[in-house]
């Protein structure tokens, strides 16, 4: 295994004598999109004509299925199948694995007991869309309810503390809280938030023998695989699962769903293939969401603004029989010096749908309580925000005492504040108008850590010069496509024309996946492997050759760049080379594992988020005036494919601290907004003058190419910039998220 010292050296990436990297190059994919050519996975052309299935859901929270009657629905025309827990075919029990290398369990369908509202307890194929929905409207179902626990707030009594966690302290906080001179201890609410991305789930499903092939919409390519073989209890070697396009992500389609499950049963049972989609409703019903969390924030600090203690409790929910911990305490154990600490999470358990990862879990969450709490003690100070944060800085991990592989988080503050005018800040809330708008600014910092996991990817190169490179990666329209082109391209020195890039396909080399902002990390760093191994196999079969201007040379010596191999001032194009001397061309793979001590150091992004707005004291409204992140983030890739990754989670930032909420019906356990009719996120028109900059960084003790991921650290802590600068508007502090009007019209002074 690797050292992080062997990362440092200078590579074709830190040379980048074509200007690839760090360039911002068009969407490699951007054309197949917007002309409609790039087929997701509802849209692929199956082999034959292909049968629709609909899904049914449970109009309850809990119980069982007594009974359903089908006979309707069965007659009805075109009908192919109709499935109930009661008639479908045999599945793997959930979670159960025949392979122990599977990195997931199965995931069966339609189970009779009821775990939530939405729950699928029915489905039914037929020739056309329209018929599977018009039969499925046929099926009749008897239920035996039985009573749910459905409100987190009705219950936070009854939080424990997650299985296998336990609270982190370091020295002794309540001592420390209580000796300090100046307090605070207040609760923070981050509302439950639902996906929405453009894509549905969806699969396209069909067999050939005992094999059988999916296009799916799911983030991680081998672990939907993996998912499918268990739940059919076949070997994953019969499963081909394809996601080359992806309508988008955030952490929901991390996992599958029952669209893959049955289609791929229906598929083998009808011998034709199978479209499943999820519909809007059911993309809030059916699938993961952030949970709501409650936040406990006590800080104890000097008169000085030096903290002395610091805590951070969360209690959040997640689905009785899917547990999940909305990490929101986590992000805070790096963040801020302070000797005396306390982080830790408890868990409530309800019978709703699963909660699960969505963009920045823990940070979008847990720093809309931490990042305000720091500005009310400020206040409490008399200190101005930024230099409250900059007395706290610390020089190791405050928690565990490591190194930081890199931190700029004070630059991120400092040159975001000249660049910002934030020393035009009137402290005093209240006290700047622009006609009828109470104007204020706020800031807040950003955190997000940094991850490498294991993966590989394989390049080729033909006779022609066509460098292909393949991975089990996927694209969920962040960009993926693009930053391997670019590495790849750099690496080898050839043009990006010359650079085809194939992802999303479990027969490729794998990779994780895209998620938790380790995607470009990882995916790039197994293709940046790849490729230069490919150049020492060229290299060898240049030196090698004797037709070859570089017969007999030193392979240390041979540089590639201009689509030539050479020595000094010796070259020939590479595809006269393969075409001449492997003229079935070159394939390889390269791989990536983290080095043996990566985690002998604390390794994050950072950033600082500075936002104005206006708040109208007579409707409670609020509006962004402008807003403006500094980052940093290691080497960027692309510089165009970032911005959107940073910008966009800004925006979303923004729809989070003024907009985005949703809630239980406490009679039926459904979500009360269960599409964009009425869940709210921002417009267009609620985002002006939105900007971000990256600082210049390297980290080299991140992976071989010093870089990090961007996709979540823009919406970390980007809420509470906007809740702080409502502060310095009107003076309505409000610890419950979103920042409605109805609720700043409470909390104005």
């Amino acid at each position: 295994m690797s050292s992080v010292k062997d990362w440092a050296a200078p590579t074709p990436i830190s040379e980048n004598r074509s200007g690839l990297i760090g360039k911002g190059v068009d969407r490699y994919e951007g054309r197949l999109k917007v002309t409609g050519t790039a087929p997701f996975a509802y849209e692929v052309e199956a082999p034959s004509p292909p049968a629709y299935g609909v899904l049914i859901a449970s109009p309850i929270a809990k119980g069982q299925v007594a009974s359903a009657d089908i006979s309707a629905a069965q007659a009805a025309p075109g009908v192919r199948l109709v499935w109930t827990p009661h008639n479908v075919p045999a599945q793997g029990e959930r979670g159960a694995k025949i392979n122990p290398r599977s990195q997931r369990g199965s995931n069966p369908a339609l189970a009779a007991k009821i775990e939530h509202f939405g729950q699928h307890v029915g489905f039914v194929v037929a020739d056309t869309l329209e018929n599977a929905k018009a039969a499925a409207a046929l099926v009749r179902f008897d239920y035996a309810p039985e009573p749910a626990d459905l409100i987190f707030e009705d219950n936070l009594d009854a939080a424990d503390q997650p299985e296998g966690e336990e609270d982190v302290r370091v020295g002794d906080f309540e001592a420390a809280f209580d000796r300090a001179p100046v307090r605070l201890d207040e609760t923070y609410v981050s509302p439950l938030q639902n996906h929405a991305q453009m894509e549905p789930c969806a699969t396209t499903a069909w067999w050939d023998g005992d094999n059988v092939t999916v296009h799916t919409s799911i983030q991680m390519v081998k672990g939907g695989q993996h998912t499918l073989a268990e739940t059919l209890m076949i070997p994953s070697t019969q499963v081909r699962l394809l996601t080359r396009y992806i309508g988008g992500g955030f952490g929901g389609k991390g996992q599958s769903y029952d669209d893959l499950t049955l289609a791929a049963l229906a598929a083998r049972e009808l011998g034709q293939p199978v479209k499943v989609a999820y519909t809007r409703q059911q993309m809030f019903q059916a699938t993961i969401h952030r949970p709501a969390v409650h936040m406990r924030v006590r800080l104890g600090a000097q008169a000085d603004g030096r903290l002395d203690a610091f805590a951070l409790e969360a209690v959040t929910h997640c689905r009785r029989e899917a547990p999940f911990t909305e990490h929101a305490a986590n992000f805070a154990r790096s963040l801020y010096a302070a000797p005396n600490r306390l982080t830790g999470h408890r868990l409530v358990k309800l019978d709703i749908p699963a909660a699960g990862a969505m963009r920045a879990p823990g940070e979008a969450s847990g720093m809309l309580s931490l990042e305000c709490a720091m500005d009310e003690l400020a206040e409490q100070l008399g200190m101005d925000p930024i230099a409250l944060r900059l007395r706290n800085e610390p020089e190791t991990d405050p928690e565990t005492g490591k190194p930081f592989s890199t931190r700029q988080l004070v630059r991120c503050m400092t040159e975001g504040a000249q660049r910002f005018g934030w020393d035009r800040r009137n402290p005093k809330p209240g006290q700047v108008r622009d006609g009828r708008w109470l104007v204020g600014l706020g800031m807040a910092a950003a955190i997000r850590g940094n991850f490498l996991l294991p993966a590989k990817a394989g390049v080729r190169i033909d006779a022609d010069g066509t460098i292909t490179l393949r991975q089990g990666m996927t694209d969920i329209g962040t960009g993926t496509y693009t930053i391997l082109a670019q590495i790849t391209a750099e690496t080898l020195g050839v043009p990006l024309a010359q650079v085809k890039v194939e992802l999303g396909d479990s027969d490729f080399p794998p990779a994780p996946g895209s998620g938790g902002q380790f995607g470009a990390a990882t995916a790039g760093s197994a293709a940046f492997a790849a490729g230069m191994n490919l150049r020492k196999a060229l290299a060898e079969l240049a030196i090698g050759d004797p037709n070859s201007p570089l017969y007999g040379d030193d392979p240390e010596l041979v540089t590639f760049g201009g689509g030539n191999i050479a020595v000094d001032n010796r070259a020939e194009p590479l595809e006269r080379l393969v075409a001449r001397a492997a003229p079935e061309g070159v394939y390889v793979e390269g791989s990536i594992t983290p080095a043996a001590d990566a985690r002998d150091y604390s390794q994050h992004t950072y950033g600082a988020h500075f936002a104005e707005v206006g708040v109208d004291p007579d409707t409670g409204e609020v509006r962004l005036r402008r807003m403006f992140g500094v980052f940093a983030a290691g080497r960027i890739l692309n510089a165009k494919t970032a911005m959107s990754q940073i910008t966009g989670g800004m925006i979303w930032g923004v729809g989070t601290a003024l907009h985005e909420y949703n809630e239980v019906d406490p009679r039926y356990g459904s979500f009360i907004a269960q599409d964009l009719a009425g869940y709210h996120v921002p417009a267009h028109a609620d985002i002006v003058d939105l900007s971000a900059m990256f600082l210049d960084e390297v980290d080299d003790k991140a992976n071989p190419m010093g870089i990090k991921g961007v996709g979540e650290l823009g919406i970390a802590g980007a809420g509470a910039a906007i809740a702080n600068a409502v502060y310095n508007a009107c003076g309505a502090r409000i610890r419950d998220y979103p920042l409605t009007p109805e609720k700043v019209l409470a909390a104005l002074p």
